[in-house]
């Protein structure tokens, strides 16, 4: 029997390389156990410097990130991709910016993560990322529009799981101090009712695991992988536009 014949995905990532290289290797282990023996993803990467965006989000300039994302959507479709994937939660605020500039569908890491979260029959969630993330409607109003209840940390509490985020996980500082004051974070919102925790930022995953937390996790990276696996082999037809 032939092997099935694969979408081209095109990534925008980079932001950071340090969640951007575990996406790489998440999706091409899911390709290898759905196609097997030397079977590896159909991908193009666009990998962009990550502390101009950087700076630019501290700004609140995002007119003009969503003009940079844009840019790369349309150089990956030019390039061959027949789909796209924003490998971070933030940037994901100027995702309308990239769908306008490309006709390509996106995998919109929200919509993964609400699918895999309503799996599981929750519907009261905690969540963590960057401030934007967890403050901002681009990204929890998704999850409250897909039927979840979101909770996020006090303010002191958002500013510092912010914090170790850009300072410390964005470039490569795996440090214990800050897994325990994640673990705290996650059990003071359990105490709240919150029956699992998002880990919104690509790169919490690189801190937190599942033995972290006393409830579900959910990896975004993991997920959103996922759902490139299943996109690159035609299955997941869910896939939603900003204007659907």
């Amino acid at each position: 029997m032939a092997a099935r014949k694969q979408r081209t995905l095109g990534i925008i990532g980079g932001m950071s390389w340090e969640s951007t290289q575990v996406y790489y290797r998440l999706i091409n282990d899911g390709i290898k156990v759905e196609l097997g023996n030397l079977h590896s993803a159909d991908l193009l990467i666009h990998s962009v410097d990550f502390a101009p965006i950087g700076a630019l989000q501290a700004r609140g300039a995002w007119t003009e990130l969503g003009a940079m994302m844009a840019n790369s959507g349309e150089r990956l479709q030019a390039a061959g991709a027949q789909g796209l994937l924003i490998a971070t939660n933030t940037m994901h605020k100027v995702v309308s910016d990239v769908e306008a500039a490309t006709d390509l569908p996106i995998i919109h890491i929200a919509d993964a993560t609400a699918e895999a979260i309503k799996q599981r029959g929750l519907t009261k969630i905690a969540l963590l990322g960057t401030q934007f993330t967890m403050t901002q409607d681009f990204y929890k109003q998704r999850l409250i529009d897909a039927g979840l209840q979101v909770l996020i940390p006090e303010t002191d509490a958002c500013a510092k799981v912010h914090r170790i985020i850009y300072d410390e996980l964005c470039q490569g500082q795996i440090l214990d101090s800050s897994r325990q004051y994640y673990r705290q974070a996650i059990t003071d919102l359990a105490n709240e009712g919150a029956e699992g925790v998002i880990l919104g930022c690509t790169e919490i995953g690189l801190l937190i695991s599942q033995a972290d937390s006393p409830i579900p996790v959910f990896d975004t990276t993991a997920i959103h992988a996922a759902a490139a696996v299943n996109f690159l082999l035609g299955k997941n037809d869910w896939v939603r536009t900003e204007s659907s």
